[in-house]
């Protein structure tokens, strides 16, 4: 496959650790990251899908009480065929996903974001892990390779914070509310936006779609 420069694509992925249509879509994109070696650049945005019971209201999926989100667990389980463990909102529901959000921004400033977002998020769709917890939180971030000691001081500092303000900021300045949301853009070329789970043999249509698009015109 090409992997000339002036072709790579830069994908953002607008995301959160608590969203289980992301945990669907994971196999989907790791597909995505080997068929496209070298022509994909990424990062991740933190979305801040649950910032707590109180004010959270999802009306396209009728969701407003934990009780109400196994069922959607259980929607994207049978649909991706991913595992999960959709009886924590019944034994032990996560109260926000901010600390987890805040857990990924701490392990950037190790260069471990992705593997503390994938490790959060196996923790709790797969093995019902309240991910709202510090102690869980701390616990998981030896598995995810980072330093846990300078993680767990970083978990407390300013940088951290001050880096999931930024994505929470990025994300309402693009109007995004619902995860995951991906965008996929080339160097000065007009972005594709789409909003949820897409099996691999999709994204695959899309991105030569949009390669094509824009293939420059000798």
């Amino acid at each position: 496959m090409n992997t000339n420069p002036t072709t790579r694509l830069q994908v953002t992925i607008y995301t959160d650790p608590l969203c289980c249509w992301s945990w669907a879509m994971e196999p989907a994109w790791k597909q995505v990251r080997e068929n496209w070696q070298g022509q994909l650049q990424w990062r991740y945005c933190m979305g801040g899908l649950l910032k707590d019971w109180s004010s959270y209201r999802d009306p396209v999926q009728a969701v407003s009480r934990p009780v109400q989100m196994g069922p959607l667990w259980m929607e994207a389980k049978y649909t991706s065929g991913q595992p999960f463990n959709e009886k924590i909102w019944l034994s032990d529901p996560p109260a926000s996903s901010y600390p987890a959000c805040l857990a990924v921004k701490a392990a950037e400033l190790q260069g471990r974001g992705e593997e503390m977002l994938y490790t959060l998020r196996e923790a709790v769709m797969a093995n019902g892990r309240n991910i709202a917890r510090r102690e869980i939180i701390l616990e998981l971030a030896g598995g995810a390779g980072l330093d846990v000691a300078l993680f767990s001081k970083d978990l407390s500092g300013d940088l951290a914070l001050q880096a999931l303000r930024e994505d929470l900021n990025e994300a309402a300045s693009k109007g995004i509310q619902r995860f995951p949301t991906v965008i996929i853009a080339r160097s000065g070329r007009p972005g594709l936006l789409f909003t949820g789970y897409r099996p691999a043999d999709v994204w695959q249509t899309m991105l030569e779609e949009y390669l094509h698009e824009w293939k420059p015109v000798a």
